[in-house]
């Protein structure tokens, strides 16, 4: 249960403690950037990273957040390593605004990459500075003084030694002057060496995660735990059609429910408030409105939506890679090859639906939410409420697994409005209709590849279009709430990525555009999107990667080995390919895999991919039941590079979510819609993958400790659907091209076969 909370300047009374801030590459850099206004920490200030207190404790200020995919533990065992202390004194503290500076939101597998050296950094400049305390307190050089756990010897006098909190006594050091008369203004600088990782003994072990223990007992608080005195229940009323607008509201409709505050209306934005969530629920349910006919509508068909994608003027052609000529290259080629591969609006599929709690008393607001961006919700419910953001704190509290889902965080500003119209903290529970039918999806996506081959059977042209819908959620368009109450938006949207079309390959004549696609003049897609894990990446790559495979087996080459000749230069990724072939036992073959009798036949597909300079190569063994058409995958080895390894176990546990969440979205995710609105808005009508279907996975890590730590939040589900594409094609000899990979659409595949394809 959620209680009164401190301020961090109030902590930091009560402790004691150094704290110091730095500034990475030279001037504040963009990820750090914050307006300093009302007291608020700075990336310049002195009291912005991290605290040692009295006991010994290290708190850790930080706004990226733990998602679930263990990055807390992992960045405290940064800090832990870089200032010799025990893992258990770090505390990490996350996600409040009134605590940290500005990271940016927790996404695109960017937490280490980027976190992880300024945290690394800050604590290397507090060690430094108690080394030198240190030195004048011991009466010792300081290269002669080591530290361990905490405690600063003095070398071969192991007697004279002072631990950190003894230096730090009951003074607050991040104050030039206090009123003692003591202090100074320790200014930091990004020069100052951290440790070399020869000498890492914290960092690169499976340090047990920190947030599961309670996880697992029930005694931790998620975002929907949270409760506050005098709080009240709740609910937003949807139309039956999406674009509709309450035209007539009859409040007399729901007199007879007990505990009923209060009827919210605000433009188009409708809501009830209860004292009770019971009572918010059967309120919003019974309340009769009259909505109006939209005026526009969705495409009535996948067909008509694709139809859409491919024959409407892009307002944005990204161009990823454009070498040599690859018109010219593919007209004179002596084979051709084209597809296109349909990708379909999917879920994130959050198990737990959005929650947040709301308190707003005239121009001041606190909110809990389970943001990824807890600066850029209260960025938007400034623009919102018309509020500073000064004024504004939020504070995180983690929800369920969100994949995207809470960087465009809407629950916030629902609790926001209804708590402005009541004066009172109001919670906002959405439902799994509210969760299927409203959250931003990952877009559509249609990739169509041509490729050209000479007479040596070398592939001399690459040409590679992606035309998709962009993120209508973009940072700066409002959220769902604040353009219900009359917010215009304010961009067209938002790139979803791209990467995964072929780039890693050297191709002499190669052209990769991604595409962007308006719905309109006013909404930038037909429905909400944003980012989906590994935005964009999965389509593109599914598609580069699978006629990749084809060419190959039509010239009769391995599918390893073809990949292998166009990656002669980029060694990264030929060494995870190597790796993964090698662990899945890999039999080079130059034509499909032997026909098995009955009606169930194997096949094994291989694909390689990159996301943010972490490389992947996936393996795939699936079991194709010609007879049903259903697709069971047996097995996935997947080889993972993202440079050092900060805990490996951690790493494991996402590549193997990653690995399951991408054979869910291959094999069974498709947002349904009509020319109403999204049709599949429970479990049953939009499945995931149960326990039944989850394949054994077998993982190759490759720790380069040479390298700076990178991402592993996303890209092991990135070769995913191509790998199992692929073996597909070599189970039973048709290639799919469009996900979900379902029975229906692989019978339907079988039965279009060209006479004397295998079967």
């Amino acid at each position: 249960m959620e209680t009164s909370t401190i301020s961090r300047r109030e902590l930091l009374k009560g402790t004691g403690a150094l704290v110091v801030s730095f500034s990475l590459f030279g001037s504040v850099s963009r990820a750090l950037a914050q307006a300093a206004a009302g007291g608020e920490p700075e990336a310049t200030s002195l009291d912005s990273w991290l605290a040692i207190a009295q006991d010994g404790t290290v708190t850790v200020f930080t706004s990226k957040v733990e998602l679930g995919t263990g990055t807390e533990t992992a960045l405290a065992q940064i800090v832990a390593e870089e200032l010799d202390v025990p893992f258990s004194r770090i505390h990490m503290e996350a996600g409040d605004t009134s605590k940290s500076v500005d990271q940016a939101v927790t996404a695109a597998s960017r937490t280490i990459e980027r976190a992880g050296p300024q945290l690394r950094q800050a604590a290397a400049v507090a060690r430094r500075e108690l080394l030198r305390q240190a030195s004048e307190r011991l009466n010792a050089p300081a290269d002669q003084l080591t530290v361990n756990d905490g405690v600063i010897s003095a070398s071969g006098a192991s007697v004279r030694k002072v631990s950190y909190s003894e230096l730090v006594g009951d003074k607050r050091f991040n104050v030039k002057m206090e009123a003692s008369g003591f202090g100074w203004d320790l200014k930091i600088s990004p020069d100052v060496p951290v440790k070399n990782v020869k000498d890492y003994k914290i960092v690169g072990t499976s340090v047990p995660r920190t947030d599961l223990p309670g996880k697992f007992t029930g005694e931790f608080t998620y975002a929907q735990d949270v409760r506050l005195p005098g709080m009240l229940h709740g609910r937003v009323v949807r139309p039956p059609v999406v674009n509709s607008k309450p035209l007539n509201v009859d409040e007399g409709s729901i007199k007879q429910i007990a505990g009923v505050v209060k009827v919210v209306q605000e433009g188009n934005f409708l809501g009830v408030v209860a004292q009770t969530e019971w009572a918010a629920i059967q309120a919003a349910k019974a309340l009769k409105v009259t909505w109006s006919t939209p005026s526009t509508t969705l495409p009535a068909t996948p067909d008509e939506l694709y139809a859409y994608l491919k024959d409407t003027k892009s307002f944005n052609d990204q161009v990823v890679v454009n070498r040599g000529n690859a018109d010219s290259a593919f007209a004179q080629a002596s084979k051709k090859y084209e597809a296109t591969f349909r990708w379909p609006f999917q879920l994130h599929g959050m198990l737990g639906p959005s929650c947040a709690v709301a308190d707003v008393r005239g121009d001041s607001v606190t909110v809990w939410s389970g943001t990824q961006g807890p600066f850029r919700t209260r960025k938007a419910l400034s623009d919102m409420l018309r509020i500073p953001e000064k004024n504004i704190r939020v504070i995180f509290r983690e929800e369920s697994g969100c994949y995207g889902r809470l960087s465009p965080d809407d629950a916030p500003l629902d609790a926001a409005l209804l708590s402005r119209a009541v004066g009172k903290p109001v919670r906002v529970q959405w439902t799994r209709a509210d969760e299927h039918g409203w959250e931003p999806k990952g877009p559509a996506q249609l990739v169509t590849v041509r490729a050209g081959v000479d007479a040596q059977g070398n592939i001399v042209a690459w040409d590679y279009m992606e035309r998709g819908f962009p993120w209508s959620e973009s940072a700066g368009n409002p959220l769902l709430a604040g353009r219900q109450i009359g917010m215009k938006n304010v961009s067209p949207g938002q790139s979803n990525g791209t990467a995964g079309g072929g780039e890693a390959y050297e191709f002499e004549n190669q052209r990769i555009i991604a595409a962007l696609i308006p719905w309109s003049q006013d909404t930038p897609t037909p429905l909400r999107t944003s980012n989906l894990r590994a935005p964009g990446d999965l389509a593109r790559t599914f598609a580069s990667e699978s006629l990749l495979d084809e060419i190959a087996a039509d010239l009769h080459v391995d599918p390893v080995q073809i990949r292998l000749r166009y990656l002669k230069n980029n060694k990264r990724v030929t060494e995870v390919l190597v790796a993964a072939t090698q662990a899945a036992k890999w039999k080079e073959h130059v034509s499909h895999s032997a026909p098995v009798s009955g009606s169930k036949a194997m096949g094994r597909g291989v694909s390689v991919s990159g996301r943010d300079g972490t490389v992947t190569a996936a393996v795939a063994e699936v079991e194709v039941d010609k007879s049903s058409g259903e697709i069971t995958i047996k097995r996935v080895t997947l080889a993972h590079d993202c440079g050092l390894i900060v805990n490996p176990d951690g790493l494991r546990n996402q590549i193997e979510g990653n690995i399951i969440q991408g054979v869910s979205r291959t094999l069974l995710e498709e947002v349904r819609f009509d020319a109403q609105g999204v049709k599949n808005l429970d479990w049953v009508s939009y499945p995931i993958v149960t326990f039944r279907r989850v394949p054994d996975i077998q993982i190759v890590l490759l720790n380069r400790k040479e390298m700076p730590a990178l991402g592993g939040g996303e890209p092991s589900t990135v070769p995913v659907p191509a790998a199992i594409a692929n073996a597909v094609y070599d189970a039973i000899g048709v290639r799919m091209r469009e996900v979900p990979m379902t029975p229906q659409k692989v019978q339907a595949s079988l039965r279009s076969k060209a006479p004397g394809q295998r079967a």
